[in-house]
């Protein structure tokens, strides 16, 4: 056992505790292990279980066995830090789960190299497939990692889904009912990692496709398919989503809340996709399950016949049809299979017509065969996915999730609760034979002298049902074997015959006289006293269903079917191996599964998982006394508490044992240091307790009384009392004690911080003080030292002053003399100017009269020019050739000259434009200029091809790698390069042809391909004609008798049509030997094609496009153009 481990927190001078528990004995609601509950009885046994409901405790153990309570709620116990929790722990070590069981399977397979098994039983709706998945996810979060284990553990996961589709239902106990039994072996290599499985599956309740109880459903595939496949899915495979149409699918309960039919069928495709189905495989499936459907559709009519005997007839053939298309049937085939069954003796073979109860048995019973034989092909299609891929040695673990004891209260038993309660008892049987003998084989290791323990055997049960002899079921056998009348009546006249001296068969009709005026047992019923309890079966289709017969017509008729499914799924339909033997029955079937089930359990070590349903409202905090009583008895839990209190109740190793007991004696306390077994035998001792109640085994210690573990238990908690407040008082004083001493130490801190931070102040103050002495004094003679450098410098200044003052003096005094003096030889210089101009103006003034007045014209008109050329250079315009600004002239006279200056002004400043041109830009603008010759005022597409710039190749062929071959197959240099239409004169539209132009000819070739179309040298060409619109429509008209025109002119589109024809042009005007190519513009002109000559005519209107210029052929001789209005 685990110890108990305390925490403290101080929290404002409060010391709380918490304890964490780590043992199955602590801190228990209610008791965690039945083999400890005193007093044993059924009632204590309930009351333990409810307590620990109502608390959420859904696990409880018997020993190694452990019980499990369906919640009908989630809860917050699965979870990833849960299963880190129990990993490697001792199974005893924490409280009650199924992971504790799971690790301890898991481990002993790793480490023990034993093969396990887990058997998870009960009632549906008990919770037996969710527990099956927590023990497989759980092994699957505990075995290794990487890649291909991951793939493992991830089919063999997936696998659960699809099974469940094809293999659960809803009932009224259950919304996800299995309704087969599960054995699946989980296969491990020597690390302890999954290398694959293999599934087994035990007795489908295939009744439930044709028919179920009220308020339940078919399986979840029929409401999955209809409810989640695409409407594309369910045309391929002819079915409706209205369940109503379907006659196999309850309508009452065809839907469930909390059930997302949709989203489930998701689920499956994923699951299957994951598992390894194909995409043909799966399309397969669910086409016959479709059939099935369709199958449940199919209905009949009486027909009389001469003979006076009744026969069969389909009522409606459509959804016979659609079924036979899904299976690749021939109609004819399957409709009589329906009405007629041959049967074959010897060499005889007799055809018998089939009445309408015999075809309606006969259709359900191909239902029923072909979705049972689906399911088993689905499991060995599993299996052949999952299974393992090496041929090393493999441990085992097994998962057994197997329908629990079923009895109907209102005693409806049938065949189905009869064998499923025969594998209930053969379960119970080796169950109780384990766990004995792992009992036995614990005491016989532990050296404890073994008793026997009294227990209730159920082999004579056992023997009465599966008796090859005097069996239930070999009787069964028997009667559907022989010849005769065969009714369910024979059959119990039979089991009256030679089961009625048996202690454990009640019959009403049978030999023994105590059950004549037995009025709860029905003449048409049997009853067996079964280990949990006695069992009413009703007689009624006992025959019928062990038979399970399908008439070989139908066998046959579906093996000749073309679907990939159904030869394999009816082997015995094949002609060429013909089976006059009868299959085995169903009963015999199930009993050889069973014995190799068995057989299989025994070479394993079990693990037990029970499971019990609370309530029947599948409901949360509900618990029902009496529904959970009735499960405990068939289950055997209190037979299973007895036989492991028969001897010692509890055991457990020495070292846990110590460890958790060793407060109770001072000798072991707190550490003992030698064996564990002497300090146990020192502790018992020391506690008195008697020497019969515990016994000392090689490991183990052994306690015979439950009230012993008590004693220990509550003396351990008083102890753990006392030593919590020992604890809790040595805490305190070691907390005040170390709380103290840090007082004092920081009191001794402070003090010297304190000292220092005086004595540092007092050092400073004094240092200060000395300071300001200092500087005083030094300030005092500073200043003294002032006052003297002060009245000295004073002093020279002085003397400099009265030096300076005395030269200004002398200075300003010479400055007057010579000032004087220069002011009277000016005034004699004045005086002889003007005497010699009186002298000259008297000499000359006789002259100036005669040409004064041309003199002054001549000065002002020179200042009015000097002006006008001052200013014209101001307001001089831009060097721009088109700017046309001038400044106005400021005078009429200067007109002249004012118009003649501006022309040559700019013509100077054209040619500084021109000066800057290329070669190549003085081409462009011949070009241009030749373009304005040629169309202004003649083309309406000219004004906007003015500020386009003629670039030449527009498609780049030299760079191009598509038109590297056309670029060497042309000789000359490319002037022109562009993309053109040439028009069809059949329906008048274009054709793209890439337009190439050299100075010798132009070259047509396909856009896509580059292959050359045509190539005409210039010499051939006469003439272009173009319209006067704003089409980009010309005519290369072509010399006639010349070479190139045997395939007539060409009528070209091309919205560069200005720069190719001024191009055209310029090169005949350039050539000496050949003549200048004549540029005709009108509105009409001729183009000749081969030996035809079409009239081209251009018109204004508005084209079918809208906005495009439109070609349309008229007649055989004219082309009409319709060009937008401008």
């Amino acid at each position: 056992m685990g110890w108990r481990r305390w925490a403290f927190f101080w929290d404002k001078g409060v010391l709380s505790k918490m304890e964490v528990k780590t043992s199955l004995l602590d801190n228990m609601i209610g008791v965690g292990d039945m083999v400890l509950i005193e007093p044993l009885s059924e009632d204590t046994f309930i009351e333990n279980l409810k307590k620990r409901f109502d608390h959420s405790e859904i696990y409880t153990y018997i020993g190694s066995v452990v019980i499990s309570m369906n919640p009908y709620k989630s809860l917050p116990i699965y979870t990833a830090e849960k299963v880190e929790e129990y990993r490697n722990r001792n199974f005893y070590e924490l409280s009650p789960h199924i992971y504790a069981l799971a690790d301890e399977a898991y481990r002993s397979l790793r480490d023990q190299d034993k093969d396990q098994c887990i058997l998870i039983t009960g009632e549906s709706g008990a919770g037996k497939t969710e527990a099956s998945k927590f023990v497989m996810s759980y092994v699957a979060a505990v075995c290794g990692k990487g890649q291909e284990v991951n793939k493992v553990k991830e089919q063999l996961l997936q696998s659960n889904p699809v099974l469940e589709a094809f293999g659960n239902a809803k009932t009224v106990r259950n919304d996800n009912s299995s309704r087969f039994g599960k054995y699946m072996d989980i296969e491990f290599d020597f690390k302890g990692d999954p290398l694959g499985g293999v599934i087994s599956n035990y007795l489908l309740e295939k009744s439930r496709v044709v028919k179920q109880p009220r308020g339940e459903r078919n399986f979840h595939i029929f409401y999955q398919l209809l409810s989640g496949a695409s409407d594309d899915t369910l045309k391929k495979l002819k079915l409706d989503r209205d369940f109503s149409k379907y006659n196999y699918l309850s309508l009452d309960s065809a839907t469930v809340n909390g059930l997302d039919d949709a989203a489930s069928f998701r689920t499956v495709r994923n699951a299957m996709q994951i598992v390894g189905f194909m995409e043909d495989e799966v399309q397969s499936i669910l086409e016959l399950v479709a059939a099935v459907l369709k199958l449940g559709n199919i209905e009949f009519k009486p027909e009389s016949r001469c003979n006076g005997f009744d026969e069969s007839r389909i009522k409606d053939k459509n959804d016979l049809k659609e079924m036979c298309e899904l299976l690749g049937i021939e109609q004819s085939v399957l409709e009589r299979a329906f009405s007629f069954r041959t049967v074959e003796a010897k060499m005889e073979k007799v055809s018998t017509s089939l009445n309408v109860a015999q075809a309606y048995y006969a259709r359900d019973a191909l239902a029923k065969n072909l979705y049972s034989r689906l399911f088993s092909w689905l499991v060995t299609r599993i299996n052949e996915s999952i299974k393992a891929q090496t041929k090393t040695h493999k441990k085992v673990m097994g998962v057994l999730d197997i329908y629990g004891f079923e009895i109907f209260e209102n005693g409806d038993n049938s065949f189905e609760q009869f064998i499923i309660n025969y594998c209930n008892e053969k379960l119970q049987q080796i169950f109780i034979e384990l766990t004995l003998r792992e009992e036995q084989e614990e005491y016989i290791r532990e050296g404890i002298e073994w008793t026997n323990i009294e227990y209730f055997n159920n082999a004579i049960i056992c023997d009465l049902i599966e008796n090859n002899k005097n069996g239930i079921l070999a009787m069964l056998d028997e009667e559907c074997l022989r010849p005769g009348t065969v009714t369910d009546e024979t059959f119990l006249d039979k089991l009256n015959t030679v089961c009625a001296e048996h202690q454990h068969f009640e019959s009403r009709q049978s030999k023994n006289s105590k059950f004549l005026t037995d009025h709860s047992l029905p003449h048409n019923c049997f009853r067996i006293q079964h280990y949990a309890g006695k069992v009413l079966y009703r007689v009624e289709g006992f025959v019928d269903k062990n038979n399970d017969l399908l008439y070989r017509d139908l066998s046959q008729a579906m093996y000749k079917a073309n679907h990939s499914l159904i030869k394999i799924l009816f082997p015995e339909g094949n002609p060429a191996k013909v089976n006059l033997k009868r299959p085995p029955t169903a009963g015999f079937q199930f009993r050889a599964s069973v014995g190799t089930l068995m057989k299989n359990l025994l070479t394993k070590n079990p693990n037990y998982i029970r499971c019990i349903k609370p309530n029947d409202e599948k409901a949360a905090h509900i618990f029902t006394d009496s529904l959970v009583c009735h499960q405990a008895r068939y289950l055997g839990l209190m037979e299973n508490v007895r036989v492991r209190r028969a001897g010692y109740a509890f055991r457990q190793p020495y070292e846990p044992c110590l460890e958790r007991y060793k407060m109770l004696c001072k000798q072991t306390w707190p550490h003992w240091k030698g064996p564990a077994r002497k300090g146990v035998e020192v502790l018992l001792k020391n506690l008195q307790v008697p020497a019969e109640e515990f016994a000392y085994g090689r490991s183990k210690i052994f306690i015979r009384n439950p009230r012993t573990l008590f004693f220990l238990e509550e003396k351990r908690r008083q102890c753990l009392g006392d030593l919590a407040t020992l604890i809790q008082k040595i805490y305190r004083g070691w907390k005040c004690r170390t709380h103290f001493l840090l007082l004092k130490k920081s009191q001794v801190v402070v003090a010297a911080w304190y000292r220092r931070f005086a004595q540092q102040k007092k050092y400073q103050n004094i240092r200060s003080s000395a300071l300001v002495v200092q500087s005083f004094i030094r300030g005092w003679k500073a200043r003294k030292l002032l006052r003297e450098l002060k009245h000295k410098k004073r002093c020279e200044e002085a003397v400099t002053t009265i030096s300076a003052y005395w030269h200004g003096t002398q200075a300003r005094r010479e400055l007057k003399r010579l000032k004087e003096e220069a002011r009277r030889k000016h005034a004699v210089a004045v005086i002889w100017a003007y005497w010699l101009g009186l002298k000259v103006r008297r000499e000359y003034r006789k002259f100036f009269r005669a040409n004064a007045g041309k003199k002054i014209y001549d000065f002002t008109i020179q200042r009015i020019m000097q002006k006008y050329f001052m200013g014209l250079k101001k307001t001089m315009p831009s060097m721009s050739p088109v700017d046309k600004s001038w400044p106005a002239r400021p005078y009429c006279f200067l007109d002249g000259m004012h118009q003649e200056l501006r022309r040559i002004f700019h013509l100077w400043r054209c040619k500084k434009y021109r000066s800057q041109f290329t070669e190549e830009k003085k081409a462009t603008y011949e070009e241009k200029l030749a373009a304005s010759e040629l169309f202004k005022d003649k083309k309406a597409l000219y004004p906007s091809s003015v500020g386009q710039p003629f670039k030449g190749d527009y498609v780049e062929i030299t760079k191009n790698p598509k038109y590297q071959k056309l670029n060497s197959l042309v000789e000359d240099k490319v002037l022109l390069a562009d993309v053109v239409s040439k028009i069809n004169r059949a329906n008048g539209k274009g054709a793209p042809r890439i337009f190439l132009l050299t100075k010798k000819s132009f070259v047509l070739a396909d856009q896509k391909t580059g292959q050359v179309k045509a190539s005409v040298p210039l010499l051939d060409l006469s003439s272009v004609s173009v319209s006067t619109q704003s089409d980009g429509f010309f005519a290369l008209k072509l010399k006639e008798g010349s070479t190139s025109a045997a395939k007539g002119d060409f009528l070209l589109s091309s919205d560069r049509l200005i720069e190719i024809i001024t191009k055209l042009h310029r090169i005949g005007a350039a050539s000496a030997d050949r003549n200048q190519i004549n540029i005709d513009i009108s509105d009409e002109f001729l183009v000749q094609f081969k030996q035809d000559k079409v009239c081209v005519k251009f018109i204004q209107g508005t084209p079918k496009n809208g906005n495009g210029v439109a070609c349309k052929r008229k007649n055989n001789r004219l082309l009409e153009v319709s060009v937008p209005s401008p």
